[in-house]
């Protein structure tokens, strides 16, 4: 981190000027303690905008299904049932995911893959956790970082490094 744009918090951590002053600390998720002002990143992912960009993507996106056999075309009305109470758990520290489906794909060069499917209401909170989150911590990652960056590629990288 750049020493000009670091300030030194309790503990003599380094974080970053331009991140919210509130948001829940490591030691404070660690002792399950929140204050009122810990819950202002979490309330902006749950914001209906948010989730509601959030759900579009997802959709639009598709995919197959978790766990739970939901396809992302009953997403929608699942979460006109049950979103205030998910809303609810996320707010409150209780939101558990379920677990991944597990399958195996073949490689491209022989082989298989494992991956990993979350169930699509997963999904959809990891996005809409992305979109808050994202532009908080993106803009203080190396020029030269490539990985899971938007706008950069692995054929990218290997460019860089070749010259």
């Amino acid at each position: 981190m750049r020493p000009e744009m670091a300030k030194t918090c309790r503990g003599g951590r380094e974080r970053n000027s331009r991140w919210p002053r509130t948001g829940v600390s490591s030691s404070t998720a660690r002792r399950g303690n929140s204050h009122p002002g810990d819950m202002q990143l979490m309330e902006a992912v749950v914001a209906r905008e948010n989730m509601v960009k959030a759900l579009y993507r997802v959709e639009r996106n598709k995919g197959a299904s978790g766990v739970d056999n939901m396809t992302t075309g009953e997403l929608r009305s699942y979460l006109k049932v049950e979103w205030p109470r998910i809303k609810e758990e996320l707010l409150a520290g209780r939101y558990k995911p379920q677990p991944v489906r597990r399958v195996e794909i073949p490689k491209a060069g022989g082989g298989m893959r494992a991956l990993g499917i979350p169930t699509v209401v997963d999904r959809l909170i990891q996005q809409a956790l992305h979109q808050v989150l994202s532009p908080l911590f993106d803009p203080e990652f190396s020029q030269h970082s490539y990985g899971f960056r938007p706008g950069r590629s692995a054929h990218m990288a290997v460019k860089a490094a070749q010259g």
